[in-house]
């Protein structure tokens, strides 16, 4: 053979063996999981093991709640993702949705309390759990419980949540009763505009109260807490119950004071509620102070306290009650805001400029603008917008960001204070007071009188800030350097307490 045959075959036979380096180090993923899998093949037959079936249906013919709530669970596990096999199915009422079912003869594993468990299906109708037998009599029953609390869990969040109104009864059946129709309100926790430290701090007492049955079950109290909202109409105090409703995965039931009869048979109200439930009250605050009706403030007051935390209260588990009012807590009776009827005080406050660019972020997509200067120097000046008057002027000028702007300054030069405090009218006062959300936590301090806690500390420091801002804005409105469109404020700058007549 030639010299030139000789190099053929040396290139051949080095390209091949490149092509088998290169397939080793692109199947080293491939080889890894053999290796694993022979491994537990080798573990599983060095270890006994107790079986345990979960027949869809008992002996009698019933169907056994256990079976439904370990299929959701199992289909859950991020082990099934890396199973051998798996069955995939599509949700007909959801677009997209596509989930992973254990099928005949795949497996899937767990582990719970440093114990490996691991499921498989027996058919159509039957699952079987495995656990090592040294761990069964240490983890099986806790683990059961484990599961049937993650899975009611998911299909509480999955359920169409409701919102329940109250109505008084008819006919022969003058008890109030409740009317429904789906809760599709579209606010959540993430999207409401509201201090970032504050915000965290309800998420946090939230995810709290849902995992405190075990706590609140040793101490022997009713597993239930209770918010007060409270602050100027049009701060968002509804949005922010709706926000918790879906955050909690709970119905809504709205009661309704105003309307006739209801008052009289709030314990009845209560009763016809279901667990898993957030009670809502709104305008507690006009409700007490009596009406035209001939009841008396101290009547309606007691009626309210035993609503709050009376014996009927009692019947019936994870609630949570939230009351909002439309002014300030003064006025009303000590006994109503005591920590246990009203645990968490939430002050809602009229916005500032950190608040306005939050909103101008969501509404208008907007990080800065030339304009800001401007708007920031209406808020120093003491001038207050409510969140839903500005997102009404950003959602009617969506479209052109700086008109939307320019009716904010025109909106602010309308509430700007223009005179002695004494004789601003009761909004500007209103309007003056820090502005920041600022909450009370029972216990603990009352951050919305300043008397502790972070958010008020720097109160003297923006009082200069705020006056050296109003002289500042005077001097530039003076001589005439504010651009604004009346026109456009005209039309759009004091349009937002109708659309928002929800949100006292």
């Amino acid at each position: 053979m030639g010299p030139d045959g000789g190099g053929v075959i040396g290139a051949v036979v080095y390209g091949a063996l490149a092509v088998l380096a290169v397939r080793l180090v692109l199947s080293y993923k491939s080889a890894a999981h053999a290796l694993r899998r022979a491994w537990r093949w080798a573990d599983e037959r060095a270890q006994a093991y107790q079986h345990y079936e979960v027949p869809r249906l008992a002996a009698d013919g019933a169907e056994n709640p256990l079976f439904r709530k370990a299929a959701a669970y199992v289909a859950s596990l991020p082990s099934l993702e890396d199973a051998d096999a798996a069955c995939v199915l599509s949700s007909a009422a959801k677009s997209n949705g596509f989930a992973l079912r254990l099928g005949p003869g795949h497996a899937a594993r767990d582990a719970f309390l440093g114990a490996r468990l691991a499921w498989t299906s027996a058919g159509a109708d039957r699952l079987v759990l495995r656990v090592r037998r040294h761990d069964r009599t240490r983890v099986l029953r806790p683990y059961l419980q484990h599961l049937e609390s993650v899975a009611d869990e998911m299909e509480a969040r999955r359920r169409e949540l409701r919102l329940y109104a109250s109505a008084s009864g008819a006919g022969s059946s003058p008890a109030p009763r409740w009317t429904s129709a789906p809760f599709t309100h579209p606010a959540t926790l993430d999207t409401v505009a509201m201090d970032p430290e504050l915000k965290a701090r309800v998420r946090a007492d939230l995810e709290s109260f849902l995992k405190g049955r075990g706590y609140y079950h040793r101490l022997g109290r009713v597993w239930r807490r209770s918010y007060l909202l409270y602050g100027a109409p049009g701060t968002g105090k509804s949005t922010f119950a709706a926000a918790m409703a879906r955050f909690l995965g709970y119905d809504v039931y709205d009661v309704d004071l105003s309307r006739a009869g209801v008052g009289d048979d709030l314990r009845a109200l209560l009763l016809d509620t279901t667990p898993r439930s957030l009670i809502l009250v709104e305008d507690l605050d006009r409700y007490l102070r009596g009406g035209g009706d001939g009841e008396t403030a101290a009547a309606r007051t007691a009626r309210v306290l035993g609503f709050m935390d009376g014996v009927s209260s009692c019947c019936g588990e994870e609630r949570v009650m939230v009351f909002t009012m439309s002014g300030g807590k003064d006025g009303v009776d000590p006994a109503v805001l005591r920590p246990g009827r009203l645990d968490v005080h939430i002050h809602f406050t009229m916005c500032d400029f950190e608040a306005f660019k939050a909103l101008a972020s969501s509404y208008l997509g907007l990080k800065d603008h030339k304009l800001y200067p401007q708007v920031e120097e209406g808020f120093q000046a003491g001038a207050r917008l409510s969140p839903a008057e500005l997102g009404e002027i950003m959602l009617a000028n969506r479209g052109s960001p700086s008109r939307a702007l320019r009716t904010v300054i025109s909106a602010l030069q309308h509430v700007a204070p223009s005179a002695p405090p004494a004789a601003q009218p009761q909004r500007t006062l209103a309007a003056a007071r820090p502005p920041r959300l600022t909450s009370r936590w029972s216990g603990h301090f009352d951050e919305a009188s300043g008397s502790a806690g972070g958010f008020a500390k720097d109160a003297p420091i923006r009082e200069i800030k705020k006056l050296y801002g109003l002289i500042k804005y005077r001097s530039r409105k003076d001589a005439g350097v504010v651009p604004v469109d009346d026109s456009a404020a005209s039309q759009n700058g004091r349009g937002s307490d109708v659309s928002y007549e929800k949100d006292r």
